[in-house]
């Protein structure tokens, strides 16, 4: 399994540790990743995703995984997440001509 935040693409780095007598040496940066389940408004089911903390954060400040979905940019979504992105417009294009 890639170390790949799979709403906003977090994933490793590199960088150097560095000792008291200032040697450095390689290592890496691992983002703070999670298995959660989250629910969809739009579709009323839950999917389960690895997600950054950052991203669940945000997820809570815009009110949401449709209203996250629908700011992201498209070229930080993972595919299986773009598929996701790609239903709930359907649905709330299909919804809107509903009313």
């Amino acid at each position: 399994m890639s170390r790949r935040c799979e709403l906003t693409g977090k994933a490793a780095q590199v960088g150097h540790k560095v000792s008291h007598s200032n040697r450095k040496t390689k290592r890496r940066f691992l983002p703070n990743l999670l298995n959660v389940t989250v629910m969809s408004d739009a579709l009323g089911r839950s999917f389960k995703l690895r997600v950054s903390a950052n991203a669940l954060k945000t997820i809570d400040h815009r009110g949401g995984l449709d209203a996250f979905l629908m700011k992201a940019k498209d070229a930080e979504l993972s595919p299986r997440v773009l598929e996701l992105k790609r239903q709930i417009k359907k649905k709330a294009v299909t919804g809107e001509v509903a009313k």
